[in-house]
């Protein structure tokens, strides 16, 4: 009596069981569909705000501006890198599990940029020269997020498939 029981019960909670263990795996699917399309979305705007910066390049090298009135020929070399990278995260954002390391990439070249302005804003400042910090929050906040919307790495991915 008490093996009818066992059975029926195994037989009864094992559907349930695998409903609710396939309902776990469709939320789970519909987390990493939204968590793709956010990141697709983040590296599109991030990828145009940096390919937007060739008007800049462009006026700087048309009127010689870098060269007559700023005296500095580094701003324009200095805007040949972003456009580049906004490029490759346009293209990385159609498949963002194939191009983890050039978003990785564009984070830590974000931060990075953003640590040594900070550095350049304090040591402005002590010099009683004013700088704003809005550029370093800029930089670093894109990389955050960047590193934050990281696509998972390919085995981990391909572990969860199995």
């Amino acid at each position: 009596m008490q093996i009818l029981f066992f059975l029926s019960c195994v037989l009864v909670l094992n559907p349930l069981g695998e409903r609710l263990l396939g309902s776990q795996q469709n939320s789970l699917n519909e987390v990493n569909v939204k968590r793709e399309r956010l990141t697709q979305i983040v590296l599109v705007i991030v990828g145009l705000l940096n390919l937007a910066l060739i008007y800049f390049l462009y006026m700087d090298l048309r009127h010689s501006s870098w060269l007559l009135e700023q005296k500095n020929e580094v701003e324009p070399m200095f805007l040949s890198f972003f456009i580049p990278v906004g490029v490759f995260l346009l293209v990385a954002a159609r498949r963002p599990s194939e191009h983890r390391s050039m978003i990785a990439l564009a984070a830590w070249w974000n931060i990075s940029h953003g640590v040594v302005m900070a550095i350049q804003t304090v040591e402005a400042w002590i010099h009683t020269v004013h700088r704003n910090f809005t550029d370093v929050i800029v930089f670093l906040v894109i990389g955050g997020v960047l590193l934050a919307l990281l696509p998972a790495k390919r085995e981990a991915v391909a572990q969860e498939v199995a």
